[in-house]
């Protein structure tokens, strides 16, 4: 199964794709899509959207998984982070890929085993766990973290509740 995760921001939205077979992972490619910030919010919106749409175009993925939004104490930033994960969650859904959410939380614990795990933690996890995989920037190693945790969710929901997969399988998602 091929899964994709997202790491969203305005400035910039790092993804990371992971293929997973059983507890298997393999890494497969990640990036971030940087709209330019000279653009206004619309336009940098629409700009997200396009290279998000390229990058589940080129890989294709069965399954997505987000990073909740954490309140920032700037109500404007909140809000205009709050449009980018807008822009985030509806673009695998245009392609009728589910997509789960997790928050930062529960993400650092999947990859690292803490929930206070520092971003130098989660990058050197990632690359632990993602052979052959040097994020190019840590919204990459976020996404890719993301991924990796969803694919342990995943696991662990097909283990404890089959009549649930039989039931996704048969609908052909």
């Amino acid at each position: 199964m091929r899964l994709i995760g997202f790491d969203p921001g305005l400035r910039h939205t790092g993804w990371g794709v992971v293929d997973t077979d059983g507890n298997r992972l393999s890494f497969v490619a990640c990036g971030t899509v940087s709209p330019p910030t000279n653009l206004d919010l619309a336009d940098r919106l629409k700009c997200l959207h396009d290279g998000l749409m390229q990058v589940l175009e080129a890989h294709r993925p069965d399954e997505a998984a987000v990073e909740e939004t954490f309140l920032n104490k700037n109500p404007g930033t909140t809000l205009k982070l709050g449009h980018a994960r807008g822009v985030v969650l509806v673009s695998p859904a245009i392609y009728g890929i589910p997509v789960a959410e997790y928050s930062a939380k529960s993400v650092k614990q999947a990859v690292v085993g803490t929930g206070s795990a520092t971003k130098d933690q989660i990058g050197m996890m990632v690359r632990t766990l993602l052979p052959g995989c040097n994020p190019p920037s840590e919204d990459a190693a976020d996404a890719l973290a993301v991924a990796i945790c969803h694919g342990h969710q995943a696991a662990v929901n097909r283990r404890w509740n089959p009549a649930s997969t039989a039931a996704i399988n048969a609908k052909g998602v």
